[in-house]
């Protein structure tokens, strides 16, 4: 199915998505340069815990439209925004992996948490990557710069050295990984937009830090403490210590993608929070006399 988010000149801007299973939605927010396929080893164990499971491509991903213009997180938020009116969800969870944290910040920070029952962040980018005056732990500006300049002299060479850092491979291939996996997230990052691959890398340093204070509904995040994409330290470690009460789970030895390296951890830990009753929860009625 698609979704229509905007127009680029004469063409429709659609999103691609997946609307599947009954009971309270979950939507799924994949990272780069990958797509909704990602979640495959999530879909299946939220369907089966009752879920219904809603998972799309970013502008310029996947089946999705690839324009030209919208490579920021206020369009990914609008874009994210758009599909959920258009599905008309009610008490939903919103769950980000890497670029897709950047989503549930900006989304709760731009429109609020009126309908949102829960958050989870896998490894996002939140809040703040990049070292400012104002924010000294952060990595230097030349890091992305340097990436910039490899996807824009040769995306495929430079998604072939991404991947082997995005799994860890020189631990994790042939045992959390295989060469077949890693091949398929290749030809997904392949098919990509050559102007989203680009555009997106300075989207990685935005600044959340304001939007990750404004998330207030019960909030999981999940982090590889071997994470060579988005170190534990810079992500994870600081989005929950930002937001109150959250719960951090931390995956030992995990990568970037944990999701696919480590999912019976990350699906456990996912089922179980979203098990737990949400604060947002609608009060009982009263028996009557």
């Amino acid at each position: 199915m698609h979704v229509e988010v905007g127009k680029e000149n004469s063409t429709s801007i659609n999103l691609y998505y997946e609307d599947h299973g009954s009971g309270q939605p979950v939507v799924l927010i994949h990272g780069y340069p990958l797509s909704s396929a990602s979640w495959e080893k999530q879909v299946p164990v939220l369907l089966n815990a009752g879920y219904r499971v809603i998972a799309y491509d970013r502008r310029g991903f996947g089946k999705s439209s690839q324009p030209t213009t919208g490579y920021n997180y206020d369009t990914f938020a609008e874009d994210l925004r758009k599909l959920i009116t258009h599905l008309r969800l009610r008490d939903f969870v919103l769950v980000g992996f890497s670029m897709g944290g950047g989503e549930v910040a900006r989304y709760v920070g731009k429109y609020g948490s009126k309908d949102v029952s829960k958050a989870v962040i896998i490894d996002g980018v939140p809040p703040h990557l990049i070292k400012t005056a104002d924010d000294p732990e952060g990595l230097d500006a030349s890091v992305f710069e340097g990436i910039e300049k490899a996807v824009a002299a040769d995306r495929y060479a430079f998604f072939t050295e991404f991947f082997k850092n995005f799994y860890n491979t020189d631990v994790n291939l042939g045992k959390r990984v295989s060469e077949e996996a890693m091949r398929a997230s290749w030809n997904t990052a392949a098919i990509a937009s050559a102007t989203a691959s680009l555009a997106c890398v300075p989207t990685w340093y935005e600044d959340f830090r304001a939007d990750v204070a404004k998330i207030d509904v019960p909030t999981l995040v999940i982090h590889g403490d071997a994470d060579r994409i988005v170190p534990f330290a810079l992500g994870g470690q600081r989005t929950a210590k930002m937001i109150p009460g959250a719960e951090l789970v931390v995956i030992k030895d995990g990568p970037h993608n944990v999701a696919w390296t480590h999912a019976d951890e990350v699906n456990s830990a996912l089922v179980t929070f979203l098990a737990k009753p949400s604060a947002k929860a609608t009060p009982k009625k009263k028996a009557a006399a």
